[in-house]
């Protein structure tokens, strides 16, 4: 270890301090890089038994908890010093498993003012300044945590574990994707391009996607929460119901409060619709009424009986398909005259999802004439490459890959229908008072 100056070792820890009492600085060699930063360097040579060794270690661990602990308490004061707020709890505050740099201790000032005011109603004002609590400062700094273990996924699972704080919010700890683990961006979508611009441009809390499967919803989210930097939680209607009395209102609970810890954060429930029940029909379920009140995040649903602004997720069209097509064969060998065009065309009712299957089977085609070929001839070229793909394996695949929604099928007619009277641009937009 490297000492720059002998002086600081006052401002130490003592125990590290008497660890270098007695020890004289020395030159190092000119041809030293290093050295040539500092005029006096100081050896510090590790104990050779173990057990001492093991304290050692042990202690400078200890001693580096403590210089980075106040170093980010520093920088968390000076934060709130500059905005005005005050925090009466914060040298207790722990921080430990982050360094804390200006920038990133304004976002995490910024996470905490933004935890307090959604968390509580009557905010805690002294002397004219926003006092904000201890609690709030550590969850905003676990959720640095996690995002710096993004790339360790055990990592990862052991801190959200640690931040679910009962058994039902553990239930989402596996549903939790970091947005640089997310892989989705908008340019990866080859197509709803009016979608994309509504959801670049959100003004609101929540937005309904509603369409046939396979049409991109679910990527649709995933790309905003990569875009946005946030934290992606990706559910079923299912997994907020519970065959016990009062679990599905827990479960609801639960998500939100779990998803307040990993803020910002884009909750995603798929298949919403199991939980509700037709108007004047059948009973609308009970999680409906604990899932309302609880959107106070950014959060998109394929099927959701109240939503702050829709958006339509309809089958391509072939100008649309043609963009798709581009974009999962943009790595393909293509032959040179290869028309996404005529294929856009006939691939007509085909879904996006629809589309992907029917480029994997017909990427498959010269793969499988090239092992026909070999176990015909019995012989196995490693030099051999299958030939580039062309229109008629698409066109012979499509009679293994169909459309998956039939354009003028009743499940299909319920959603246009849907989408004209209550979708954006449908008749709700009229008033009925004239006015």
């Amino acid at each position: 270890m490297i000492l720059p100056n002998i002086g600081r070792l006052a401002k130490l820890p003592l125990s590290l301090k008497s660890l270098a009492e007695g020890l004289k600085a020395t030159k190092r060699s000119t041809g030293d890089e290093i050295s040539k930063l500092f005029n006096n360097v100081l050896y510090i040579h590790p104990p050779e038994e173990e057990d001492l060794l093991g304290i050692f270690n042990k202690q400078l661990n200890e001693d580096r908890r403590i210089v980075i602990s106040r170093s980010n308490i520093n920088e968390l004061h000076k934060v709130l010093e500059q905005n005005e707020l005050s925090c009466l709890d914060l040298l207790h505050t722990n921080t430990d498993g982050v360094i804390l740099t200006n920038h990133k201790a304004e976002k995490v000032v910024g996470w905490a003012k933004n935890h307090y005011l959604s968390s509580c109603a009557f905010p805690s004002i002294k002397g004219d300044r926003l006092c904000l609590p201890r609690e709030s400062f550590e969850i905003e700094g676990a959720r640095n945590i996690i995002s710096k273990a993004c790339a360790k996924v055990e990592g990862m699972n052991c801190i959200l574990i640690n931040l679910a704080k009962d058994e039902y919010e553990s239930n989402f700890v596996s549903a939790v994707v970091a947005p640089g683990e997310i892989g989705v961006k908008f340019e990866d979508i080859g197509a709803l391009e009016d979608v994309k611009k509504a959801l670049n441009e959100l003004p609101c809390k929540g937005i309904l996607l509603f369409g046939p499967p396979g049409t991109g919803k679910t990527l649709l989210a995933k790309a905003l929460a990569t875009e946005a930097g946030a934290n992606f939680i990706g559910i079923t209607g299912s997994a907020l119901t519970s065959k016990w009395f009062g679990d599905a209102e827990k479960l609801t609970g639960a998500l939100f409060s779990f998803a307040s810890k990993l803020a910002p954060v884009i909750i995603f429930v798929d298949e919403v619709d199991s939980l509700l029940g037709a108007r004047g029909g059948q009973k609308i379920a009970k999680e409906s009424s604990y899932l309302v009140p609880q959107i106070g995040h950014l959060i998109l649903m394929t099927l959701l009986f109240v939503a702050y602004q829709e958006g339509y997720v309809d089958l391509p069209d072939a100008g649309n398909r043609m963009k798709i097509l581009k974009i999962f064969l943009a790595q393909e060998n293509i032959g040179p005259n290869f028309s996404f065009e005529e294929l856009a065309n006939a691939t007509e009712g085909y879904s996006g999802s629809d589309l992907k299957n029917l480029c994997i089977a017909a990427a498959y085609r010269p793969v499988q004439e090239l092992l026909e070929e070999e176990n015909k001839d019995g012989k196995n070229d490693a030099a051999a490459a299958p030939r580039s793909l062309n229109l008629d394996d698409f066109i012979k695949s499509k009679a293994k890959v169909g459309p998956s929604v039939a354009y003028d099928a009743a499940s299909m007619n319920e959603l246009r229908k849907w989408n004209e009277q209550y979708g954006e641009g449908g008749s709700r937009r009229k008033s009925p008072f004239g006015f």
